[in-house]
């Protein structure tokens, strides 16, 4: 593993998932994905519908009202499925390496394919609390390498392209917890062989 840091706050760290870390988180995801309450196809407000397909696990965020929630009202009204403890131990562990203490109990996990994006966003729909806090996102990529987007607190800042490969993890808190990111691209076919899926997972982690 290799730490680097990008700016106060955002903390890269590099190969940090082993590939048998790596096979299992895949497949967890995928088998929640498929089970009740899993992989859907977000519709954002004005009704367009997101190029990934989302899983939501502790709570849910609701696409038109950019909130968390108990059920998927914007779904299909299921309950959310519970966060798994092997990957609520997982972030935290992430996150202490990178100098966060934290108490995740949100994942989303966004499943990007060739053609997806994520257009520059910030993370601020957790509650005043976290985010006065600075209690970090903690993202791992599994899959296809993604040209990752990390700019400053407003949109207009420069914006740094770092390409995140499977293994790899991401954690921004404190004075980068507000930076807008985003995900410009996925190079196909650049996985490791073996973990059952074509594309991206990206799983996020957050305190609500």
């Amino acid at each position: 593993m290799t730490l680097l840091e990008l700016c106060p706050g955002a903390i890269y760290l590099k190969h940090y998932l082993s590939s048998d870390e790596q096979i299992h988180l895949a497949a967890r995801c995928l088998e929640l994905g498929e089970a009740a309450a899993g992989f859907y196809t977000p519709i954002v407000r004005g009704r367009y519908p997101m190029s990934v397909r989302m899983l939501c696990l502790g709570r849910h965020w609701n696409a038109t009202s950019y909130s968390y929630e108990d059920i998927r009202s914007d779904v299909d009204g299921q309950p959310v499925p519970a966060l798994p403890a092997d990957f609520e131990s997982l972030a935290r562990r992430t996150a202490l390496d990178a100098g966060f203490p934290v108490r995740p109990d949100i994942c989303i996990v966004n499943w990007y394919r060739a053609g997806s994006r994520m257009g520059l966003h910030q993370d601020k729909d957790e509650s005043d609390a976290s985010l006065e806090s600075g209690a970090p996102v903690v993202s791992f990529s599994l899959g296809d390498t993604a040209k990752f987007l990390f700019g400053g607190l407003r949109r207009r800042e420069p914006v740094e392209t770092v390409p995140l490969e499977s293994g790899d993890a991401f954690v921004f808190g404190g004075p980068a917890r507000l930076r807008y990111h985003g995900v410009a691209r996925i190079l196909p076919n650049t996985a490791p062989v073996g973990l059952g899926f074509e594309g991206r997972l990206n799983l996020t982690f957050r305190q609500f």
